[in-house]
């Protein structure tokens, strides 16, 4: 405690010479307290003092997660879905390579499926606010099923058309803007909040195990069936719709009865965000970040192709990948325990420019993946770090609002990212777009370390709650 070190430790011997005057007094007043203790009603306190100690010791060590019931289903549900979208994922653009044979056609799909963000996001995570989050996931994995289940509908009686896969990709992209905005907004409720960033990083786990699966199992299944993939993605949204309609706890806490308008209650986040820098400037760099990154699974696909790779081997290097992202997500709680936020941070950041440029230089399919993991290693762990790190800082009745704005950035980069990279592919050649994207990471990584706001982070997210004040 503040101040213990100047208290002189307490002596049962008395000091030669004889025994001061105040030690008598002291003394005195110990035998008091000592009678006072004695009495039943002195006992009865300290043995409430004591429950009270040991009740709240309790609530110090919270539950596993693995035994949090909730958290298990969401979990669940989350990685089967994650699973089957990572297998459309990968199928999405070789199926339109398959027809049109034009990675600019590829590029433009992925971007129409994250367009809805840019358009949606906040509108969306006011409502998400409003709204009960739990039956707004329900209907979103409902309604993906749909749409992804009219893909092998279609092949099977031969009417697929490049339209159809645009309007499914858009349709996907709409219901993921609900519920993406609804699962975020919903995780603080259901883990207590020194688990966040264990909960997060098990998050991540799952989503990098269905990065590492999905486009293994895509890659095989696209090479046996075109419609598999799809059918199976359909699948695991109706999976997922179960889960969550399993969880038992409040996906939001008590709402006033008062609605105010829609654009006073998108201000009010805004305004939240827009007076912390630190988040504020969070929020930029993950759109530059996704605008600039946002192409690199199309960009393995077409490397891995002239060298003359199959569906399945295409799908082996970007499940391979997927390791990386796995180490990173279990990393990354640990450094920021260690070195805190900040320092954790940048040097993932630092780590993962240094790699990027060796995604065009692998000499191989081998290096290609290896390359590919430790990208993604430090991408998950940078990112992790973030996520977690503001989902503690944002208030529960604005996390809707708050996470829509960074939904926004990240996705609208992501949007326009997929879009730029397939055009740079397509006109300047694979090797070239690497470097220029990598000089862009390169450039954002050295404003994030000269600016003042990353570097005096608090080292963990409660502490830099009591400094906002």
């Amino acid at each position: 405690m503040k101040g213990a070190s100047r208290v002189a430790p307490l002596s049962f011997v008395d000091p030669p010479g004889g025994e001061p005057p105040h030690n008598r007094r002291t003394r005195f007043s110990t035998c008091m307290m000592r009678r006072r203790l004695a009495c039943p009603q002195a006992r009865s306190v300290r043995r409430s003092a004591i429950t009270s100690l040991e009740s709240t010791t309790a609530r110090a060590r919270p539950t596993s997660l693995w035994r949090n019931r909730d958290f298990l289903l969401l979990w669940t549900g989350q990685a089967v879905s994650a699973a089957g979208t990572e297998v459309a994922l990968l199928a999405y653009p070789l199926l339109v390579l398959a027809l049109t044979h034009s990675p600019a056609q590829a590029g433009f799909v992925g971007a129409l499926r994250a367009l809805p963000y840019a358009i949606l996001c906040l509108p969306v995570g006011a409502l998400v606010d409003r709204w009960d989050r739990k039956r707004v996931m329900i209907l979103c994995d409902s309604g993906c099923a749909v749409a992804l289940g009219s893909i092998p509908l279609a092949l099977a009686f031969n009417r697929l058309s490049l339209a159809q896969i645009y309007v499914v990709a858009l349709v996907e992209g709409i219901l993921f803007v609900f519920f993406n905005l609804a699962n975020t907004a919903c995780l603080p409720r259901i883990v207590p909040p020194e688990q966040l960033p264990v909960a997060v990083s098990r998050t991540y786990v799952a989503f990098n195990l269905a990065f590492l699966l999905g486009p293994l199992a895509g890659g095989s299944l696209f090479a046996v069936s075109h419609a598999l993939p799809f059918l199976l993605d359909a699948l695991s949204f109706g999976a997922s719709a179960l889960a969550t309609s399993g969880i038992r706890a409040r996906f939001q806490g008590e709402r006033g009865a008062q609605r105010r308008p829609l654009r006073v209650e998108i201000a009010e986040g805004l305004g939240w965000l827009w007076r912390r820098p630190l988040i504020r400037f969070l929020m930029l760099f993950i759109t530059l970040q996704n605008l600039l990154t946002a192409s690199m699974p199309l960009i393995v696909i077409v490397l891995a192709q002239r060298q003359q790779a199959s569906s399945a081997t295409v799908g082996s290097i970007l499940a391979f990948a997927g390791v990386g992202g796995i180490v990173g997500a279990l990393v990354a709680p640990l450094l920021q325990r260690r070195f805190g936020f900040a320092r954790s941070f940048l040097a993932a950041l630092w780590l993962f420019v240094a790699a990027w440029p060796l995604i065009a230089l692998a000499p191989s399919l081998a290096a290609l993946a290896l390359v590919g993991a430790v990208v993604l290693l430090m991408w998950n762990a940078f990112d992790m770090l973030q996520f977690s790190y503001r989902l503690r800082l944002i208030p529960d009745a604005l996390q809707g609002r708050v996470n829509s704005v960074y939904r926004l950035g990240a996705y609208g980069g992501q949007s326009l990212g997929l879009a730029l990279g397939g055009v740079l592919v397509q006109q300047l050649g694979v090797g070239i777009t690497v470097f220029v994207l990598g000089a862009g990471l390169l450039g954002l990584t050295t404003l994030m370390t000269v600016a003042p706001y990353v570097r005096a982070a608090a080292p963990h997210p409660h502490m830099e709650g009591l400094r906002s004040g």
